[in-house]
């Protein structure tokens, strides 16, 4: 199995020809891919209602072998390709459990990128984004963050983020350390805010192309 995330910079004029390629591109790329979805993503680390980027957009692949030709994103001025490996992952995206994690590996200390995703439930959704807040203003800050952005597949509904760390360490301190989180943590499970969700680790086996595109911090 192999996963990538591809994700672009647009010039702001070429916003259209991005929204564009992201509706006729699908199909094609589908074609050759086991999963695939195309993504728009949140200014910086933000995420949730209001935050869109219009002039950065991700896709992320998977196929059985090797990968095919980097998909085309009309308008890019900027492109990095993150190549992946599934540590663990539970939960489904779209009725599918996408990702095959190899258990027989043993784990990365990193960088270690971290994928969640949800669709939430409608009569949840206003309370979800009030608790989300705080949750990603902690998050910019956290110690061994290189980079974090939001992604979704509509702009209510469908939410998730995309994080990359120096370590599996680093995840563990942020998630189980910082209050702001352990609190959504706890909440999710008892107000059942997710109609699906799914959350994946993977180690990063490569990177390639303009780290500016992920708001990276340092070098990997």
């Amino acid at each position: 199995m192999t996963v990538r995330l591809f994700v672009w910079r647009v010039r702001p004029a070429a916003v259209p020809a991005a929204f564009w390629s992201m509706a006729v591109d699908r199909r094609r790329i589908r074609r050759t891919a086991t999963f695939a979805k195309l993504l728009g993503t949140g200014r910086g680390s933000e995420f949730g209602v209001g935050a869109a980027d219009l002039t950065r957009w991700a896709a992320l692949i998977v196929t059985k072998d090797d990968m095919p030709p980097p998909p085309l994103m009309r308008g890019a001025i900027q492109r990095c390709t993150l190549t992946l490996e599934p540590i663990a992952s539970r939960g489904t995206w779209s009725g599918r459990t996408p990702f095959e994690a190899d258990l027989r590996q043993p784990a990365s200390e990193g960088p270690i990128a971290v994928l969640t995703r949800a669709r939430l439930k409608l009569a949840r959704a206003t309370a979800f984004w009030r608790a989300v807040d705080p949750v990603a203003r902690s998050l910019a800050g956290a110690d061994g963050l290189l980079c974090a952005f939001g992604v979704g597949e509509a702009p209510v509904g469908f939410q998730g983020t995309v994080s990359v760390w120096h370590s599996a360490a680093d995840i563990a301190r942020f998630a189980y350390r910082r209050p702001e989180h352990a609190a959504v943590v706890e909440r999710t499970a008892r107000q059942g805010w997710y109609a699906e969700e799914l959350f994946a680790r993977f180690r990063v086996l490569d990177i390639d192309g303009d780290l500016q595109v992920l708001g990276w911090r340092d070098s990997p």
